[in-house]
């Protein structure tokens, strides 16, 4: 269990540290064909849908690697 946590802190250490020094690398999530975005007036909607299942993908891959 304890492995874990130091994996998934070793990930979200990387992604904050990309977020931080090299926001362009991350700017095309959330933008993909598929990604769903209202809006009006009052009312701003945002539902990123294809960027959902390529994190999904990701994360299944990653998990299946590890656990082999």
């Amino acid at each position: 269990m304890a492995k874990w946590f130091i994996i998934l802190g070793a990930i979200l250490l990387l992604i904050g540290a990309a977020l931080q020094f090299a926001p362009w690398l991350l700017g095309w999530f959330g933008k993909l064909p598929g990604d769903i975005r209202i809006r009006s007036d009052s009312l701003n909607v945002f539902i990123p849908i294809t960027s959902m299942i390529l994190v999904s993908l990701v994360l299944t891959l990653l998990l299946n690697l590890l656990n082999r």
